[in-house]
């Protein structure tokens, strides 16, 4: 993390709206006076020997974090603090997070990254099965206690506010989205764009995979199906056994998708329950 950029007035942005805070800045393996400068503006200090990336640097301020209540944010300047009391207003109705939704001409710069945020945010709230303004904003709110029950399936890189949107939506948390203005950054962002576009569709798939799996496999299954009724249309219209022995084929397998979908579910609930049972306080009298 630089310090360029990064607004370190959080702490009276909070005492102006009289809510009691605390700063805690992740210093992941910064070669330059990130630490120094941080500290002397009020921040208390995680340090990381060497860079571990953006996810494994939340969850280990999240988990330094004195109060239950956490506020995460990005220090390179896009991000605007004034709109802090508000999410944290928004929180304090009963939502499991609140979310600012990214606004403005520097949010949509890129012509090249405009399509694979489209992409990815269909995907996403296909999963999910809901509209989601913004699916991997840095300037969230949210519960320590919660958040943290989910840690074994949040990644430790880029990916971590998208594979967190879906973990709390698709168990069925209450997630809410603020508008922000997105400012231009300071300084040189780190994200490599293909690289993780591609690790980010991975997280999304694991975390589909594991929250709600029925639904990944019917998708394999639907695919299997229209590949199915081409190979048996293109078998009547060219008269080829081979096309038709393939539609048979893919629908024999998107059965196999949809049974070994069943089966996820099933694993899923004995582990839920497994957990369930490990985490229930002992009854009374032992």
């Amino acid at each position: 993390m630089n310090v360029q950029g990064l607004d370190l007035n959080l702490l009276r942005v909070f005492d102006a709206a009289s809510l009691r805070a605390e700063l805690v800045l992740v210093d992941d393996g910064s070669s330059d006076a990130t630490a120094r400068l941080a500290r002397e503006a009020g921040a208390r200090i995680v340090t990381h020997p060497h860079n571990v990336g953006y996810g494994r640097s939340l969850k280990d301020g999240i988990l330094a974090a004195k109060y239950d209540t956490i506020l995460i944010t990005d220090a390179d300047g896009t991000y605007p603090t004034e709109a802090v009391p508000k999410l944290v207003l928004e929180y304090q109705r009963g939502f499991d997070m609140v979310v600012g939704a990214r606004m403005g001409d520097h949010y949509r710069e890129s012509i090249v990254k405009a399509p694979l945020r489209s992409i990815l945010k269909s995907i996403v709230e296909f999963t999910a099965a809901r509209e989601i303004p913004d699916i991997n904003s840095g300037l969230r709110v949210f519960s320590r206690t919660t958040v943290v029950r989910y840690f074994n399936h949040l990644c430790d890189t880029f990916s971590f506010t998208t594979s967190m949107t879906l973990a709390y939506m698709m168990n069925s948390c209450f997630v809410h989205y603020v508008p922000i203005d997105y400012r231009e950054r300071a300084g040189q962002t780190k994200v490599r764009l293909f690289r993780d576009s591609m690790r980010t569709m991975q997280y999304i798939i694991e975390a589909a995979t594991y929250f709600n799996p029925l639904k990944i496999f019917s998708l394999f299954g639907f695919v299997c199906l229209c590949l199915a009724a081409i190979s048996l249309v293109c078998a009547l219209i060219f008269q080829l056994v081979s096309l038709f022995l393939l539609g048979v084929g893919a629908i024999l397998l998107s059965v196999l998708v949809l049974a070994l979908g069943l089966l996820a579910v099933l694993l899923k609930q004995i582990m839920d329950r497994d957990r369930g049972e490990q985490d229930a306080p002992p009854a009374s009298g032992e």
